[in-house]
């Protein structure tokens, strides 16, 4: 079973990080009178989570009998919402709450046809149904939807708001999680706690779970092993930096693109004067671009290190130009 889902959250007090976000929904729920709703924020962010506990709080153990989960990702269409969503929201609820939930994951997905079919939905079935949309992001839902829904905004989550929960995982599981085991997961969930999750869950396939392990599953290289082949061309040493990038791409299997991002991300941390990662982000920005357009990855790559080490020498002149 996955992680995710065993240690989901059944109660909103149980959500991770988002207070103000719960607070509103829990007076929503206080009284039984929820509106439309737009859960939008980052993946992994708790909103499927929150939609899904408001459920379980308003209609107790029989939720799942007022309750129409869709994942708008697959079932996105014109027809979906002149059907299913249609033919669900004109029936009556049961129990003593006067009014079903559809819970539409993934909205952002839905076609433009799909919405403008919902928003007319949502206007003639109020008294029997609410709809809670969640989307990564609120700008491709329509206007007219938007201006139906109490919007909650949801913040990526904090490294030890996350770190708390994957070390009480751990714990539950009986997992050895090591403390570089825990700061990998930390650098690669970036605010995710889903991904912070089946990380753990992968990296214990294997053992202990430390820094080698969580690199390994997640299929990205160590950060500090990024800014070593960043930091040899700096020095001038092309020829070796492009060595531990081939080694990198073989150990890890990374495309040229991974490479790049993971190098966007470490090269502001780089031991050198702000205006030098403003001029080595704007390349590999450039590098990014053109692979993406379809360049040759190891070409590109090999044009950026090149740069790296152009743009070293410079640095280390600079001081004799000033004179």
């Amino acid at each position: 079973m996955l992680w995710t889902e065993k240690y989901r959250p059944k109660k909103l007090d149980d959500i991770v990080n988002q207070r103000e976000v719960i607070e509103r929904v829990k007076q929503f729920v206080k009284t039984k009178n929820i509106p439309h709703m737009l859960f939008a924020g980052p993946p992994g962010t708790g909103k499927t989570t929150t939609a899904l506990a408001l459920a379980y709080e308003l209609y107790g153990s029989n939720w799942r009998q007022n309750v129409l989960e869709l994942n708008a990702s697959d079932e996105r269409g014109i027809q979906t919402v002149r059907e299913r969503v249609k033919d669900y929201a004109r029936t009556l609820p049961m129990g003593d709450v006067p009014y079903k939930i559809i819970i539409l994951d993934e909205a952002d997905n839905m076609t433009a046809d799909a919405q403008q079919a919902l928003r007319r939905t949502m206007e003639l079935y109020t008294r029997t149904c609410r709809f809670i949309l969640i989307a990564n992001y609120s700008s491709k839902i329509i206007e007219p939807i938007q201006s139906r829904c109490a919007i909650f905004r949801f913040q990526p989550l904090s490294e030890d708001d996350i770190a708390n929960r994957i070390k009480l995982i751990a714990e539950m599981e009986s997992v050895e999680l090591r403390e570089d085991g825990l700061k990998a997961i930390l650098y690669v969930a970036e605010g995710d706690l889903r991904r912070a999750i089946n990380t753990l869950q992968a990296a214990a396939a294997l053992g202990v779970v430390d820094e080698k392990a969580v690199y390994r599953v997640v299929g990205k290289a160590s950060p500090v092993e990024i800014r070593e082949m960043m930091e040899l061309a700096l020095s001038g040493n092309f020829m070796k930096s492009r060595e531990k990038l081939r080694e990198l791409m073989i150990t890890y299997g990374l495309s040229g693109v991974d490479i790049v991002r993971q190098m966007h991300r470490e090269v502001f941390a780089l031991k050198i004067p702000e205006e030098a990662k403003v001029k080595l982000a704007d390349k590999i920005g450039e590098i990014n671009f053109r692979m993406i357009e379809g360049a040759d990855e190891e070409i590109q790559l090999s044009a950026l290190l090149a740069f790296f080490a152009l743009f070293g020498q410079q640095l280390r002149e600079a001081p004799l130009h000033s004179k």
